[in-house]
């Protein structure tokens, strides 16, 4: 490995734990130590870097690479001179988690929330009517439709706005007479 490839300690130890925290999450571990590489990159790389500076197969960096691009995290970027495709992470903090947070709820809320309408529909329609389950998916409802318009107004927010807000912490609860 070339000497600009090679990851200082704190680096490879970024990765390494990115990587783990995506399992946690839910993904691939490689996915997520690819992701990891990028974000911290200082410019743009192409797959073979990624390959040869994480240790990992080159099918499994395409395959990475396309799943993070589904993500909307990573995009490809054309470098002046360099036939190759190089890719890059967002960068944003804020824009990162925004993307990452409509992705999540695209995939596993929004499909939750048709579900519920669809199963309180089919017991509204039922000879026999199951009142307990009806009210506890009615809660549910209730609670997923609540937190989905919150992000919704949240979602359009400027990352600044956000940070903003973020910062505030006890004070916002305070302002709103929620605080101690």
């Amino acid at each position: 490995m070339s000497e600009e490839r090679r990851l200082s300690p704190v680096q490879e130890k970024f990765i390494l734990h990115w990587g783990e925290m995506g399992i946690q999450w839910g993904i691939n571990r490689t996915v997520a130590q690819i992701h990891a590489l990028l974000f911290i990159a200082p410019r743009p790389l192409h797959a073979e870097e990624i390959t040869e500076t994480l240790g990992v197969a080159r099918s499994n960096v395409s395959n990475s690479l396309k799943e993070l691009q589904g993500w909307g995290i990573v995009r490809r970027v054309h470098v002046m001179g360099d036939r190759r495709d190089h890719f890059e992470s967002l960068k944003d903090v804020w824009e990162l988690f925004r993307t990452i947070a409509d992705e999540r709820k695209k995939r596993e809320v929004d499909p939750t929330l048709a579900l519920l309408r669809e199963c309180l529909a089919e017991s509204d329609k039922a000879l026999v009517r199951d009142s307990h389950t009806e009210g506890r998916l009615r809660e549910l409802l209730v609670f997923f439709e609540t937190t989905t318009g919150w992000y919704e107004r949240l979602r359009g927010w400027s990352p600044s706005a956000l940070s903003q807000l973020a910062s505030m912490g006890d004070r916002a609860l305070k302002l709103l007479g929620l605080g101690t």
